[in-house]
């Protein structure tokens, strides 16, 4: 079966067409309190689904890190419905005889379970039958649990060698502070993870009103509306209501001195992070930010940190910027690997090229060229059914209007050089970035 699925694929692939429209997005009815979208796609006999649960990392207790991620990797190693039982043997040889692929994981800001399936009738019922169970009845069972749990832990520890790692977590603790994206798993929280909270946190989480299914693929709407309506049936409507979670408070004006975290490493590169809160994706201003930061630092070789940095200094290989929006919050990062002999210097290109574009903004024809870039790479966003599933996923998420992808190349187009410095002014400041340094340590700049 897996040998067809591959040959298939292939040759869909060859008889694929260079120009890319970009498909409508269909509201399904539901029972139930959940909510489904299709996009409907008729070049290869597959069907790719997403079950996006709002059941994160940010709703972990604060004593227990890990939670929601040990929950969600959990469901697919074992199920009991009724008096089935499904071992974790069991479902991994279902998918592989389907010739399908299915996984479960969660993220800072939702947990999802992902299939991916050949169309064909048969095949799609048994995946989502299975994906049903093992959504709404996992068993959870204690000696996979411990198992689990020390993979885990022996995970975080080897990360904690890895500096790349260590900025990650300490950048974010920056910008995060006290909002629970700000702190993470570890060992010890890991450790204190029971059978008992696992089943708590499935039973408050896992329901059909904190679920959106997605799909994408060789589907009409009744076949999509039978299959999102499947996938929710044996969960609960609703539940205990859930406590709001708090509002992230953007960075503030700090001396330099207070906004800087140095960390000793034993290397011959330091890794440098700065950056800031910043906008949800449904902000007016993300695409004066989308078009500003390629030519900031998102434009790879011709952006302005990389020409600063590398092409006339070679103090670094690569260094980049790039905003990461959330449903209700998002950060500013950039970023760069360079010698410890460098670090210095290095940070303080970066953070001038920062400050400059913040104040000047990108020039007209900066602006031109970036626009060029962005809207002729956008067929490279939509040409796959799991590349449109991502987007799909996206704006559903963060409830953007459906027509998103019918019009994200004309709200590119209308961006203007006055709205990039305005919106770089208005969201992003240097007297309010976070700045870790993982090696070498280097003089703080103002």
């Amino acid at each position: 079966m897996l040998k067809i699925f591959t040959l298939i694929i292939v040759n869909a692939l060859i008889l694929l067409p260079c120009a890319w429209a970009t498909p409508p997005i269909e509201t399904l009815t539901l029972a139930n309190n959940a909510r489904a979208y299709l996009i409907q796609t008729k070049g290869l006999p597959i069907i790719d689904i997403e079950v996006t649960i709002d059941a994160g990392e940010r709703y972990d207790p604060t004593n227990k890190k890990g939670l929601a991620a040990l929950t969600a990797g959990l469901l697919s190693l074992g199920a009991q419905s009724g008096k089935r039982t499904l071992s974790e043997a069991a479902i991994a040889d279902e998918i592989a005889d389907l010739g399908a692929s299915l996984s479960v994981a969660a993220g800072g800001e939702r947990a999802s379970l992902r299939i991916r399936s050949l169309s064909r009738a048969d095949l799609r019922q048994r995946v989502v039958e299975l994906g049903a169970t093992i959504l709404a009845h996992p068993s959870f069972e204690p000696n996979i649990v411990a198992r689990e749990k020390q993979r885990l832990i022996a995970a975080l520890l080897e990360a904690e060698t890895k500096p790349e790692f260590i900025l990650e977590r300490r950048f974010k603790k920056a910008v995060y502070r006290d909002y629970p994206l700000g702190s993470f798993a570890t060992p010890q929280s890991i450790e204190k993870i029971q059978v008992s909270d696992l089943k708590q946190f499935h039973q408050l989480f896992y329901r059909s009103d904190r679920m959106t299914v997605n799909l994408v693929g060789d589907l009409s709407p009744l076949e999509a509306t039978q299959i999102a309506q499947a996938l929710i049936l044996q969960l609960s409507p609703t539940g205990s209501a859930i406590p709001a979670l708090p509002l992230l408070t953007e960075s503030p004006v700090e001396p330099a001195t207070a906004r800087e975290t140095q960390i000793a490493f034993d290397a011959q590169q330091t890794h440098i992070a700065l950056g800031m809160t910043a906008v949800p994706r449904n902000d007016p201003d993300y695409f004066p930010l989308l078009v500003g930061n390629y030519v900031l630092g998102g434009g790879g070789f011709v952006s302005r940190l990389m020409n600063e940095v590398r092409e006339k200094r070679g103090l670094a290989y690569s260094v980049s910027s790039y905003f990461i929006p959330g449903k209700s919050n998002g950060i500013f990062q950039a970023g760069l690997q360079t010698r410890n002999d460098q670090a210095a210097l290095a940070l303080e290109v970066v953070r001038e090229t920062i400050a400059r574009f913040i104040s000047e903004g990108p020039s007209p024809a900066d602006l031109v060229a970036a626009k060029a870039n962005l809207s002729n790479g956008f067929p490279l966003r939509i040409d796959s059914n799991r590349k449109l599933l991502d987007n799909l996923s996206s704006i559903t998420w963060n409830n953007l209007p459906l027509d998103t992808l019918e019009t994200w190349t004309k709200q590119l187009e209308l961006v203007t050089v006055e709205q990039v410095r305005q919106a770089f002014q208005k969201h992003l400041a240097m007297n309010r970035m976070q700045t870790v340094v993982v090696g070498a340590s280097v003089t703080p700049k103002k």
